[in-house]
């Protein structure tokens, strides 16, 4: 199989699986995020590569038009990120994609998941859950997207940097300061850390002791469709056939009704109260 995605560890090294090990043993070339970071892995496990070569978010697409002839040739790639699974989050994302759409074989090795065993630590799981990948910086955004969550019916899994973590949780509270949160720290490794409690708990907890490494946040299930969402749908459709737009009509009615102003909007078009 000329591409090969694998899954490497995100913490503790032993958890590379036995498929991986020997992929990489084999490959005439391993696409790495940082050659730096492999290496590690490569000399646990006393494997020599034949070549290492870089792929990362810089230099993914220049990366791709070297090593698609190559893969089209015959020769074996196998491709990592510095943890986890490339291409969710994670440099590789492109290089699949392009492989795929150039005929050549792609097979995914798996292995383990920050997102995943986050998920199951926080004790929030659900049979559905969305990746955020990493939360928005600008307080705006993130803002729009707590008061959208506040009607999701499944968990949320994100990552975040522990200097921001205090502040994206504090503006969680802000919206849903009763909101079940867990703060996954260190995974698999031997500080390994997960802490639950409610959003301003949380958000209290991480002021006064600023978190240290990498960090998953896990939120739970939110409420239900708001009581009178069809009443304020109404009234959004009446404005709206008087001449308002409907921005304007689903600002005044959500202000108004105190209807989350996200899924007053997506109710308005047709669309579920709760986000896929």
């Amino acid at each position: 199989m000329p591409l090969v995605v694998c899954a490497t560890p995100i913490g503790n090294l032993a958890d590379v699986t036995l498929r991986v090990l020997d992929a990489l043993r084999e490959a005439d070339v391993v696409l790495c995020e940082d050659t730096r970071r492999t290496q590690i892995l490569l000399d646990r496990y006393e494997i020599r590569a034949q070549r290492l070569v870089s792929v990362h978010r810089h230099n993914e697409a220049r990366r791709i038009a070297e090593v698609l002839p190559l893969l089209a040739a015959g020769e074996t790639h196998a491709l990592v990120s510095d943890a986890g699974l490339p291409g969710v989050n994670d440099p590789g994302a492109r290089l699949v994609a392009a492989a795929i759409a150039g005929g050549v074989p792609v097979t995914v090795l798996p292995g383990p998941s920050a997102v995943e065993t986050a998920l199951v630590a926080s004790g929030l799981a659900a049979a559905q859950y969305r990746f955020l990948g990493y939360l928005p910086r600008r307080d705006a955004e993130l803002d729009a997207l707590w008061e959208d969550a506040r009607t999701w019916s499944h968990a949320a899994v994100a990552f975040e940097s522990p200097r921001r973590l205090a502040r994206s949780l504090a503006r969680l509270a802000r919206s849903d300061p009763d909101r079940r949160v867990a703060v996954c720290r260190e995974l698999t490794k031997l500080h390994e850390e997960v802490v639950r409690g409610t959003a301003a708990e949380l958000a209290a907890h991480y002021d006064a002791a600023p978190a240290k490494g990498e960090v998953t946040v896990v939120v739970a299930s939110g409420e239900q469709a708001p009581a009178g969402i069809d009443e304020a749908v109404a009234a959004v459709e009446e404005l709206v056939g008087a001449g308002a737009t409907r921005r304007a009509a689903v600002d005044v009615v959500a202000r108004l009704a105190h209807a989350p102003r996200n899924a007053l909007y997506r109710r308005s078009l047709g669309g579920p109260v709760r986000p896929d």
